[in-house]
């Protein structure tokens, strides 16, 4: 597996790294030291009592109340952690504001309000103000805000607001479909809904009112809408976001349990709605604060992670503002006027460290974008990448066309638990292709069918230890049967996340793309239920089956099969009215790539679609071996998919 060297970190700047700083702060306090890494990572996962509490220890905490003990339950999927602490988590971003008042926090750089700033003090004020506001709402501990906006101030802003008073907080970007945002928000029953009306992208203006009306309509738990007018007047009943931010109010953040909803996302599901986690306040903090080391983030750095407001890394940029870093946030249109505005604006801002999705990288390189020859990328120091894999190509081109002398540091994990499994070390040399190692405290392997740990070999992404982000509960699953099948129906007591990887003698891993029927399309995952959901709604649709063919080296492809009511024969005309209710209901980031009429869908004895033996076809598989046809309702259906494998394998 072993890649060729592309960097290799000079001494000097891994002993002034935080990896470095937390290494030696273990030895002074704990009196351990390691031979290399693999040994503290070794620590790391044996004992988890002590290596959190040193994350703890080390990052200082801010907390009324230390925990009784860190990990009071080891076994999966009943873990219990840091019984008695009573903390907050946006005091413990906002402390920041406490000694750096007039220093710049946050620079916003939007499509639609142009370029701005808030300085620690003024977003603490603002937070504060929002709270205040939130709370004469009625907003109490364990209610639900949920918002419709994009990667700017505001949602930021709501959110810590939010979360001082320990509601749990909820975010949909904007141009995702109606019926996509209320999958969600329905199952949440929301007391307070926060939306912009309109946004500029790409250079237009999209219009969200009625979009947003439909939404309103349906949500009959929430008692306060929050509107931010854009396109249009302030509808009536509801409140002015501006109105709410103008107070000054003190920050009296409450102190909360460990396990507090923080913040509810969603991962997909081939079935039902979209699976709604819930991650606490405690162990958000814990985990950001450990990738920190990871991504060697301090106070010095000026961050940007390129992402929607829809996408776990929109909540990954709380981990920079954690550590004092600034944080600067784009809207808008990666591609808008053309490819190189986003580096302009790293470059314009003094981005010391910035991510993106490996597919935007991917698609610089094809454009044959050189940002190096551009503009001056003198500040950055590092580069991330996650969302899908990142190709030898396309390190090699970051390489040589945006930056020699930086560190590239892709990361691999998700949103089912708020952080990565495998990522980067500032004392590690960067080789093409490969992440260097296994995150701290992260118990992650490489798993075949039967449980048995494979070494440079390709297999099942597992975690056998567990980690504080991990969820709390899907919002509404009482007996927590839907969060067990989800992750540790496969292995007893081990979590299984649904990505291929291989790890190799020295920890280093290459991730292969999805191992399950997610669909992920520029590192924006979606459950396949939504798009049939959106599909089936038409009345010339009698079925259909989607597969996202993602693998590493490969490009993203994403097939939609249907079958069509009798005497009906796919065209155009029908095509697009496919991808236009796609494109309505869910996003036009899913649009298929191709759109195939089938005369069934394959499917099981008990009738659910063989999603993942067609996707494991499609990517090569022998089709004797990726299916059992024995179990299958109707065997013939899979003699398509063969011979449709065939002729894009000879294409």
């Amino acid at each position: 597996m072993s890649g060729k060297v592309l960097w290799t970190p000079s001494q000097e700047r891994f002993e002034a790294s935080t990896m470095a700083q937390f290494e030696r702060f273990v030895g002074e306090t704990r009196g351990l030291t390691f031979d290399d890494y693999n040994a503290m990572w070794r620590w790391s996962t044996d004992d988890l009592e002590g290596f959190w509490t040193a994350i703890w220890d080390f990052f200082d905490i801010r907390a009324s109340e230390r925990p009784n003990k860190m990990l009071v339950k080891r076994q999966m999927p009943d873990m219990e952690w840091a019984t008695g602490a009573r903390l907050n988590y946006a005091e413990n971003i906002l402390k920041h504001a406490e000694d750096r008042e007039d220093e710049i926090a946050l620079i916003v750089q939007s499509e639609t309000f142009g370029r701005s700033e808030l300085t620690w003090g003024e977003l603490r004020r603002q937070v504060a103000s929002v709270a205040a506001n939130l709370r004469a709402m009625g907003v109490e501990a364990g209610d639900r805000v949920v918002a419709v906006l994009p990667n700017t101030e505001t949602a930021l802003i709501a959110f810590l607001a939010s979360a001082s008073l320990g509601a749990a907080w909820s975010l949909c970007a904007p141009d995702m479909g109606h019926v996509a945002i209320l999958d969600r928000f329905v199952q949440i029953a929301p007391k307070v809904f926060i939306a912009q009306d309109g946004y500029v992208h790409a250079g237009k203006m999209v219009d969200r009112t009625d979009v947003l009306a439909q939404i309103n309509a349906k949500l009959p738990s929430v008692e306060q809408f929050v509107t931010l007018p854009v396109v249009g007047e302030l509808p009536e009943g509801h409140v002015a976001w501006d109105g709410l931010t103008k107070d000054d109010a003190d920050f009296s953040p409450s102190q909360l349990p460990f396990d507090q909803p923080l913040w509810i996302v969603y991962s997909s599901g081939t079935t039902g709605n979209p699976k709604p986690i819930v991650h606490g306040h405690g162990g958000v903090l814990l985990e950001a604060s450990k990738q920190s080391l990871h991504l060697d983030l301090s106070p010095k750095d000026r961050y940007c992670w390129l992402t929607s407001s829809g996408w776990i890394m929109w909540n990954s940029q709380f981990g920079a503002l954690g550590q004092g870093a600034s944080v600067a946030m784009f809207d808008g249109a990666a591609n808008h006027p053309d490819l190189s505005v986003v580096w302009r604006f790293i470059a314009s801002e003094n981005v010391t460290y910035f991510g993106a999705g490996a597919a935007y990288y991917s698609t610089c390189m094809k454009a044959g974008v050189t940002p190096r020859e551009e503009v001056d990328l003198s500040s950055i120091r590092s580069l991330g990448s996650t969302g899908s894999p990142l190709s030898s190509d396309a390190y090699d081109w970051i390489y040589r066309d945006v930056k020699a002398d930086q560190w590239l540091a892709p990361i691999a994990g998700g949103t089912d638990l708020a952080g990565p499994f495998v990522l980067g070390h500032p004392g590690m040399p960067v080789k093409s292709g490969e992440m260097q190692c296994r995150a701290l405290g992260t118990a992650v392997k490489s798993f075949d069918p039967n449980g048995r740990e494979l070494v440079g070999e390709v297999g099942e992404l597992v975690c056998t230890e567990p980690l504080p982000a991990m969820p709390l509960f899907f919002w509404g699953d009482t007996d927590g049967q839907r969060l067990f099948d989800s992750y540790f129906a496969d292995y007893p007591n081990v979590w299984r996340h649904g990505d291929w990887i291989s790890i190799d003698e020295q920890g280093a891993s290459v991730i292969y793309g999805r191992s399950d029927a997610t669909i992920n399309r520029k590192g924006l995952r979606l459950g396949s239920a939504e798009i049939y959901q959106a599909v089936e709604s038409l009345s010339f649709i009698m079925d259909s089956l989607v597969v996202d063919l993602e693998f590493l080296g490969r490009d993203s492809f994403m097939p939609l099969f249907v079958v069509l009511a009798d005497g009906l024969t796919l065209d155009n005309a029908l095509k697009e009215q496919i991808n236009t209710v796609i494109r309505d209901q869910v996003s036009a980031r899913f649009v298929p790539n191709e759109i195939i009429q089938i005369k069934e869908v394959p499917r099981t004895l008990s009738g659910k679609k063989l999603e993942v033996p067609v996707k494991k076809l499609l990517l090569g598989g022998d089709p004797a071996k990726v299916v059992n046809r024995d179990s299958m309702a109707n065997p013939d259906s899979f003699d398509f998919f063969i011979a449709y494998a065939d002729a894009r394998a000879n294409a």
